[in-house]
This record gives C-alpha cells, sequence and structure tokens, in this order.
C-alpha cells in the first residue's frame, strides 16, 4: 500500500491497526513510516478507547496491555506523531450537512460523518479507514483519496 496524498485523516479503525496487530496492521505501519503529516481526531481516540476496553472486557485483550495501549496512544499525541483535530461547532454543523445530503444517497452513521467532517475541515487529502461504512460515504463524498483503495463494499 502506497499513499501518496497529504496530509492524511487516520480514522478509528486505522488508527487501531497502529496498535493493535490485525490484518492488514503491517501493510499500514509499513505505509505509515516517516510520515509527520497524520491526523486524528478527539473522537478517534475516544473510540479506539471504547475498542480496548470491549477487547479487554470480552477477554481479547489483557487489563496490563489494554492500559500499556492507551497510554502509548497519549505519548504519540504528546509527541507530535499525529495533528490533533479538535471537534468543533464547526466539524458538527459540517457533519451535520454530510448527514443531510451524502446520507441521503449512502449509509452514513453520526460518528462517520463527525470523521468525514473533521477530515475535510482539516484539509486532509486522503482518509484511510477500514470500516466499510465510512469508506463508501468517504467514496460517495469525493473530497478525498480514500485509502484502502480496494475495500469491498458492505455484503
Amino acid at each position: 500500500m502506497q499513499i501518496e496524498a497529504s496530509p492524511l485523516y487516520l480514522d478509528t479503525s486505522a488508527l487501531a491497526k497502529i496498535y493493535v496487530q490485525e490484518q492488514d496492521s503491517d501493510a499500514l505501519d509499513a505505509a505509515l513510516v516517516g510520515r509527520r503529516d497524520l491526523l486524528i481526531s478527539e473522537l478517534a481516540l475516544t473510540e479506539l478507547t471504547s475498542a480496548l476496553a470491549r477487547r479487554v472486557r470480552e477477554g481479547q485483550l489483557d487489563g496490563t496491555a489494554g492500559r500499556r495501549i492507551y497510554q502509548q496512544i497519549f505519548r504519540d499525541v504528546g509527541a507530535g506523531e499525529y495533528r490533533l483535530v479538535d471537534l468543533t461547532s464547526a466539524t458538527h454543523r459540517e457533519a451535520e450537512r454530510l448527514l443531510l445530503t451524502l446520507g441521503q444517497h449512502a449509509p452514513l452513521r453520526a460518528a462517520d460523518s463527525l470523521h468525514l467532517a473533521a477530515a475535510a475541515l482539516a484539509d486532509a487529502r486522503a482518509l484511510v479507514t477500514y470500516d466499510r461504512t465510512l469508506h463508501a460515504a468517504a467514496l460517495a463524498f469525493g473530497a478525498f483519496e480514500v485509502v484502502p483503495a480496494g475495500l469491498p463494499p458492505r455484503p
């Protein structure tokens, strides 16, 4: 996987692959090595924390590992590995506009509309997502290179 566009917005599903070994984690890691143009939102941090807690609760991850991953994410944010995009009232209004327009043509959840709006308002040129619903909505939006390109739609 190669991503030319810059800056690059990572949604929660992409951010998770950086910290938890999953399918496509290695390919994404290789594509991001050395990049200094990575954007994430506060929403992604909260959603990833929720996903870590769920994995601990379901026994897929032990509590110590979950806390260690959580702490590492925030160390990386503090070290400038990512530019943190705030969810402002302007972000919410843009998300609502997307729900009323794009949502008529593609399934679009509230959190997904916030990711799209945050990426757009931060001038991202690419959006990385492994969430099929957000991937389809981002393609319909048409403002970004959507990565990975070959993600099949939800059956």
